[in-house]
């Protein structure tokens, strides 16, 4: 059953997100609010505290509760795929100019800010049926973090590639080489890899508490977990990456191009 405080905490969210509460405008005062949706300010105060913890509203202490900008939205669509595929015979000047996280988001490479990390690990059983290969087979383990001015990244992304397969370019296992102009499809286009197609299968569930503190996000948001797979041209995983996205803010636009009836 739904509590008062959580009804309340709804209202005010969806209030904010059709800006009937513009960004920067501070809220009416606890008093107001608890005359309006007849509560007592425990409850009212539990329901703000449940949409601050959203990042929706910022408390200032002794001013009142102030509606915070709006999170960067994240707009992920199937055609990311064929954009980066599309880019791998360019030059790297002409790569280097944008990339698919610029694409989801609207921003400009300058406006972002990117860490990746490279580590070394095996192959459990979920990535060895993922990928094809034997429980302990040698992978390249990456993780990715992008974000704008915000101090939450946009998704945490974690890539798997089998080392023996990209070991003839050694700078595929250095992440000081990232970001990689291009990105993964060039990367394995450097090792005679050519990407045939993409599978992503995509979950929700609550976030873990580790997640929830590094994308910044309250109780009652979920999170999208994507893995996604690239196949080769022989039908071949070369890559698994499994990405979990904040709910509030990630949508996936995904269009499916159907064949027409013969006339």
């Amino acid at each position: 059953m739904v509590s008062k405080y959580e009804r309340i905490a709804a209202d005010l969210r969806q209030r904010v997100r059709k800006e009937e509460f513009a960004a920067g405008e501070r809220l009416p005062a606890e008093t107001v609010l608890m005359d309006r949706y007849k509560v007592s300010l425990v409850t009212m105060r539990r329901a703000l505290d449940l949409v601050e913890a959203e990042g929706l509203v910022e408390r200032r202490h002794g001013i009142g509760n102030f509606v915070r900008a709006p999170r960067q939205r994240v707009r992920r669509t199937t055609d990311r795929h064929q954009w980066e595929k599309d880019r791998v015979h360019l030059s790297e000047s002409e790569r280097s100019k944008t990339g698919s996280t610029e694409q989801d988001t609207g921003l400009d490479k300058e406006q972002l800010v990117f860490h990746a990390e490279y580590s070394d690990c095996e192959a459990d059983d979920d990535l060895a049926e993922a990928l094809g290969v034997p429980v302990g087979t040698h992978l390249l383990e990456r993780t990715y973090r992008t974000r704008a001015a915000e101090d939450a990244p946009f998704n945490l992304a974690r890539s798997y590639l089998v080392h023996e397969m990209i070991e003839a370019n050694p700078k595929l296992l250095n992440a000081t080489n990232e970001p990689w102009a291009g990105g993964t499809q060039h990367q394995l286009f450097t090792v005679g890899i050519e990407v045939d197609h993409v599978t992503e299968a995509i979950s929700g569930r609550p976030p873990s508490p580790d997640e929830a503190e590094a994308l910044e996000i309250g109780p009652g948001v979920s999170v999208l977990v994507l893995r996604k797979t690239l196949y080769d041209t022989g039908g071949r995983a070369v890559e698994v990456a499994d990405i979990v996205m904040p709910g509030d803010r990630t949508e996936l636009l995904y269009t499916t191009q159907l064949k027409r009836w013969p006339i």
